[in-house]
């Protein structure tokens, strides 16, 4: 019987969806985490008659035909980049996107990466970098005798040094937009890298057309609903009990026909 099959695949996708769930509550308080959604589409179709072919009396075609479908596969995990809540943490180092961009980060090996996670800080050499110790970019040196820094909304970053009452420029945080934001590729650390689905990076200015601003003191929340992805979690566990269920109903029938 196909059914045992069918509800196999069911199984498995609904096991996928649980584990997307499950990454997306792990991460509830990562900054700037976005959710996933597992994404699902029907399998191939075997025609047991086809639509449209002659009835008996090969006068007319019949209106339906009888199709079976063959499961359900996993068609893609989407990542939702819907913007998340702003939360002050009155760190001058941290920056939040409030709307559309990206930070651009250097890595290890030269390659450029992107992230919404603003947790700046300072190396030793006074450079800004993120969290794990990659560049920000463009690179932007804090002085030594620095006591305070300043970044306006549209992503100029000054620095006073000392005593002194002029402010020294130390350079421009420009954001990256994407045409398909969902193509981008998730590398873990808050990092994400480009590929051909999401297009090359458009760089501008924060506060420009298309692009958001930055906001200095805060930073951006994790999407994740807790009470969406509970509910989500529910349904996904009753749908793989339903699959077991026809599993367990086509094993009775087995055993019936087995004992005849």
């Amino acid at each position: 019987m196909r059914a045992l099959a069918i509800a196999a695949t069911g199984m498995n996708a609904q096991q996928l969806n649980v584990e997307v769930i499950a990454n997306n509550i792990a991460n509830i308080n990562t900054t700037a985490f976005k959710r996933a959604r597992a994404e699902f589409t029907d399998l191939l179709y075997q025609s047991e008659r086809p639509a449209g072919v002659p009835n008996r009396g090969n006068q007319n075609p019949i209106p339906e035909g009888a199709r079976v479908g063959l499961g359900v596969r996993n068609a893609a995990i989407r990542n939702l980049h819907v913007q998340g809540a702003l939360t002050s943490t009155s760190n001058k180092l941290d920056v939040a996107i409030n709307g559309r961009g990206w930070f651009q980060i250097e890595g290890d090996n030269g390659e450029t990466f992107y992230t919404r996670a603003g947790t700046f800080n300072k190396n030793a050499e006074g450079q800004i970098v993120t969290i794990d110790g990659n560049l920000v970019m463009p690179q932007m040196t804090v002085p030594q005798d620095t006591t305070e820094i300043i970044i306006n909304k549209t992503g100029e970053v000054f620095a006073r040094i000392g005593t002194q009452v002029d402010l020294q420029s130390l350079g421009q945080i420009t954001l990256a937009n994407f045409a398909n934001d969902a193509g981008l590729e998730p590398m873990g650390g808050n990092l994400y890298r480009e590929t051909t689905a999401s297009g090359a990076p458009v760089v501008g200015i924060p506060g420009d057309p298309s692009f958001g601003t930055v906001e200095q003191g805060y930073l951006e929340l994790s999407n994740v609903d807790p009470v969406k992805e509970i509910t989500e979690l529910i349904t996904a566990q009753r749908s793989y009990e339903m699959n077991s269920k026809v599993i367990q109903a086509v094993d009775e029938m087995y055993s019936t026909v087995s004992r005849r």
